[in-house]
């Protein structure tokens, strides 16, 4: 199986990266790092990914608005990831921050129905 592409969509750099690399540790395929709201829609065109997962709040932008952008050419399952408590966004599972890999990873088979690792080792 094909590991899952996905787009991360996160203004903190070291949250991007450390997430890119959990990601990466468990199989999927990080396709791109967005950091802006238009760079997300933008990426997303390119890409288009498996899943997305977004961070609620950007400094330029915001996630959800980049999400309702990004739907009108097609649907993507998304995770939403915030650092203030939030209850469920546009139907998607919501991490709230500081959160563990088997969070994440329960979150992403929310979305996408995809197992628990992409490539089993």
């Amino acid at each position: 199986m094909a590991a899952l592409s996905i787009l991360v969509v996160e203004d903190d750099a070291l949250i991007a990266v450390l997430l890119s690399e959990m990601l990466a540790e468990e199989g999927f395929t990080v396709c791109a790092v967005a950091t802006t709201e238009d760079d997300a829609v933008a990426l997303a065109a390119v890409h288009r990914p498996g899943l997305m997962i977004v961070d609620q709040y950007l400094a330029q932008g915001n996630g959800i608005s980049a999400m309702q952008r990004i739907a009108r050419d097609g649907p993507i399952p998304c995770v939403f990831m915030t650092g203030a408590p939030t209850g469920d966004i546009e139907g998607m599972p919501v991490l709230q921050k500081p959160f563990l890999e088997a969070d994440l990873i329960r979150a992403i088979h929310l979305a996408t129905g995809v197992s628990a690792t992409a490539n089993p080792r």
